[in-house]
Parts: C-alpha cells; structure tokens; sequence
C-alpha cells in the first residue's frame, strides 16, 4: 500500500495540481485584496463613502440589544446578522476570477489550435540541390530545341 501511494504521489499530474492549487491560492488573496482594498473603495466613495463590508441586515439581536454602529460591533452582541455586504465583495471578487480564468482558457486554445494549425499544415517542398536544377535546365533547353 506504501508503494501504491508513492508511485501515487510521485505522478507528474499530482505534482502538477499541488502547484495549480497553491497559485490558486495566492491569485485568490491577490484579487481578495484588488477588490477590498482598490475596486470597492472608489465604488464606495461614489456611492457616498459606503463601505460595503458594513451592510447588513438584522435579523435577531444580541445583548445589549440594537442599534448596532458596525457589523463587528452586532457580531460582539452576539446578534443574528444576515451579511449582505460581505457577499457583494465576494461575488465581486468571483467575478474577477471567473473573468480572469476566463482569458487564460481563452488564450490557451488559441494558442492550441494555432499550434494544431501549424502542425496541419503541409510543408514547403524542399529547395533542390543545384544539381537538379541544373539537369531541370537542360531538359527544358532540350525540350525547347525539338
């Protein structure tokens, strides 16, 4: 069974997923800051200095009871908060990852059928040698001759 899992482990695909799966992560926390900390911010601003990660909506309070200044404040409470703000940001930052994700697809098979294009298509004959050009002149001179 130790050898079932090495021959496992050690496969080039495994190998490769381990990678993809730990850029995954780090283009995940790259577009997590890109939309908190520079998309929702101006968007924020233009709105009349929101900041989304605060809207919420109550849905039981804690103790003491409401209102609450900021969704931390409710969530100390110990109040039942339904986080619509938080859930904008994130399907903002899914949005830009989808897109994202979209345009590598995107490239790669253009760069897949560029490649099958190539491979398709059929190769220039080669030069011939200066002897058979040569001997392809004088059949000519001679056919001309006739």
């Amino acid at each position: 069974m130790l050898k079932e899992f090495k021959e496992f482990a050690a496969k080039g695909n495994m190998l490769d997923m381990a990678v993809g799966i730990v850029i995954g992560a780090a283009f995940a926390t790259i577009i997590s800051s890109l939309v908190n900390d520079i998309i929702m911010p101006p968007i924020g601003m233009a709105l009349g200095g929101v900041d989304f990660s605060e809207f919420y909506v109550l849905l039981q309070a804690g103790a003491p009871a409401g209102p609450y200044a900021t969704l931390a404040a409710a969530k100390e409470a110990g109040a039942v908060t339904l986080n619509w703000g938080i859930f904008v940001n994130a399907l903002i930052s899914f949005l830009i990852v989808a897109f994202a994700l979209f345009l590598v697809v995107k490239g790669f098979n253009k760069m897949k059928a560029e490649q099958a294009a190539e491979e398709a298509a059929p190769e220039a004959p080669p030069e011939p040698s200066p002897e058979v050009t040569l001997l392809t002149e004088i059949r000519d001179l001679l056919k001309s001759r006739a």
